[in-house]
C-alpha cells in the first residue's frame, strides 16, 4: 500500500506541482520526500488497515492528507490564467513544447503576489488576486 501511495503522490505532483517535481529531481531528494510524506500518514494507514477499511477508501483518505499542503496548485492556476487570458501565447508555448517551463517561470515571477495576498482554497476565486496575477503575467510576457 505504501508503494502505491508513493506512486499516486508522485503522479499528483507531476501533474499539479511540476515546480516541486523539478526541485526534488534537481536535489536528488524525490525518494526522501516521498518517504517522509508516507511516514506522515503511516499511523492513519495502519489504523485503517487493522480496522479492515477497504483499500480504495484508505487510498483516498491518505492521498487527501498527503496532498493537502500542495493544494491549491499555483501551477494549474497560472496555467489556467494564461490559457484564458493570453490564448495565443498559451497556444504558442504549447506548440513549441515550453508550456510547463514557462508556467513555472511565471510562478516565480508571481511569487511575491502569492506570498503577499496569499493563495488558499478560500481566496482562489478572489478577483483582486486574479487581476493582480494577470497584470504580472502581462508584464512578464512583454
Amino acid at each position: 500500500m505504501e508503494d502505491l501511495l508513493k506512486e499516486k503522490l508522485w503522479f499528483y505532483i507531476i501533474h499539479n506541482n511540476p515546480d516541486l517535481m523539478f526541485t526534488l529531481q534537481e536535489d536528488y531528494s524525490v525518494l526522501d520526500y516521498l518517504n517522509e510524506k508516507i511516514s506522515s500518514v503511516k499511523s492513519i494507514l495502519e489504523d485503517m488497515l487493522s480496522d479492515g477499511t477497504p483499500k480504495y477508501i484508505i487510498e483516498e483518505i491518505c492521498l487527501n492528507v498527503l496532498t493537502e499542503d500542495l493544494k491549491p496548485s499555483r501551477f494549474l492556476y497560472i496555467r489556467s490564467l494564461l490559457s484564458n487570458e493570453f490564448e495565443k501565447t498559451y497556444a504558442a508555448f504549447q506548440e513549441s513544447g515550453i508550456l510547463t517551463y514557462e508556467v513555472i517561470n511565471l510562478m516565480e515571477s508571481c511569487k511575491g503576489i502569492f506570498e503577499t495576498i496569499g493563495f488558499t482554497k478560500e481566496n482562489e476565486e478572489d478577483p483582486n488576486l486574479r487581476n493582480t496575477l494577470i497584470g504580472q503575467i502581462a508584464d512578464y510576457l512583454n
